[in-house]
């Protein structure tokens, strides 16, 4: 019965050997019933776990038929890599290892996509390969290679890994400067910042934290030794990027040089989230000009509402330190138009506003009129949906007396005078 088994598999992948034999991109060689033959046994063997039966055909494959189709690469890394997992010689296992590597380099040399294929091959000398020193330098080799082809393509897990075993070999005692290994970061992370994708900044923290590991990043060596080498190369873009994010990492971004750097960058490569950070710097600082500046800089340079909205909100607080009330009140009110979900933080300062312009509006004409501040609040605490600040204001409303005496009704609308100009309900406190 096994044997009739065996018989069938093998008739089976021999009618396959023969359907390919006509499809496009099969070269096959000048002993083609040959050559089928072997293809048919490896791929039987492959399909079964026997390994190495497979490796004896497919060889004869490699020797006879080296370009006959890429699929034997991709078979002879599957074959060599279930003779490595299942062999417990650790000297065999790494030859066997080294075997599946070759195949991506055959795989190349006979088909070409290099980058797709290098990045396939760093994935898998990683996974190989990380916790044996002796092989990092090679690997250094293959991941900057795999960079360099790949770009933003190189896949995510390789972006960590390169860094990963930059960090082993540092660690391990191997001659890496400080500015070979940022040189190294630095491709990193310029590929990282081209990515799309939720989980690029976690992606970005690990690169950090891995790179912390190996040198020495404190606020000194970014201001003196760093800084010093923008100010003699101000138009060092890639330095500058590299002092941004160390001082980001090392928690030196209130240093003069990481707002120098941060300006150049901008200046060479405007960008929203920079001139955001920028003028929250300058504003911390307090250059409230320049905060106002990038911060509308930082507009012009989005379509993003939820991006728009939480500059208004930030220029609508700075209009507030200004003591310029209107125009405080209509960049809450862009922030709201810009983005529905900040509105209710939104209508929430204008109701601050209304609220703590009673004093200054008062008239001491009319109590019903002075306390309109306090109605006009809580119609906007209201719209902003905030109950606890609309309790706050309504103690502060007129009382029935009040109303009554000044011959005016509950329910009736009135327009709030000062700065304020708005029509509201007349309501009462009791």
């Amino acid at each position: 019965m096994m044997k009739y088994f065996i018989g069938l598999t093998l008739l089976t992948a021999l009618i396959f050997s023969l359907s390919v034999n006509g499809q496009n991109g099969w070269n096959w060689p000048e002993d083609k019933s040959g050559a089928q033959e072997k293809y048919a046994m490896y791929t039987d063997a492959l399909n079964n776990e026997n390994y190495s039966e497979a490796l004896k055909n497919l060889s004869w494959l490699f020797e006879n038929a080296p370009d006959l189709n890429a699929s034997n690469y991709i078979n002879g890394l599957k074959i060599y890599e279930g003779l490595a997992d299942t062999e417990s010689d650790p000297a065999k296992k790494i030859q066997y290892q080294e075997k599946a590597l070759e195949m991506y380099d055959l795989r190349i040399k006979y088909f070409n996509k290099e980058a797709e294929v290098m990045n396939r091959k760093a994935s898998s000398a990683y996974k190989y390969f990380r916790g044996n020193p002796e092989k990092y330098p090679e690997l250094l080799e293959t991941f900057e290679k795999a960079l360099e082809l790949n770009g933003e393509q190189l896949f995510d897990g390789n972006a960590i890994a390169y860094m990963d075993i930059i960090r082993r070999y540092k660690k391990g005692g191997g001659e890496m400067s400080d500015d070979e290994i940022l040189e190294r970061y630095d491709k990193i992370t310029e590929v990282l910042s081209k990515k799309q994708g939720a989980n690029i900044e976690s992606m970005q923290s690990k690169i950090d934290e891995m790179l912390l590991e190996v040198i020495t990043v404190d606020c000194d060596y970014v201001e003196q030794v760093m800084g010093q080498k923008l100010n003699q190369e101000p138009g060092n873009i890639k330095l500058a990027k590299r002092i941004i994010q160390l001082s980001l990492s090392g928690k030196c971004a209130d240093s003069d040089i990481f707002m120098t750097a941060a300006k150049i960058v901008f200046n060479a490569e405007p960008d929203h989230n920079l001139a955001k950070v920028i003028a929250l710097k300058c504003k911390g600082n307090g250059d409230n000009a320049c905060a106002e500046d990038y911060l509308k800089k930082a507009l012009e340079l989005t379509d993003d509402k939820v991006e728009k909205g939480e500059v208004y909100l930030i220029l609508g607080a700075m209009e507030i330190d200004k003591g310029a009330q209107s125009s405080a009140r209509n960049y809450f009110k862009q922030a709201a138009a810009a983005d529905p979900s900040l509105a209710d933080k939104a209508y929430t300062s204008i109701g601050n506003l209304y609220f703590n312009s009673a004093e200054q509006c008062k008239e001491g004409v009319s109590k019903v009129d002075d306390r309109g501040c306090y109605l006009a609040a809580y119609e906007m605490y209201k719209r902003a949906g905030n109950t606890s600040a609309m309790e706050r204001a309504k103690p502060q409303f007129p009382s029935k007396e009040e109303v009554f005496l000044e011959g005016k009704s509950v329910g009736a609308q009135m327009t709030v005078g000062c700065w304020i100009g708005e029509q509201v309900t007349i309501q009462t406190r009791d």
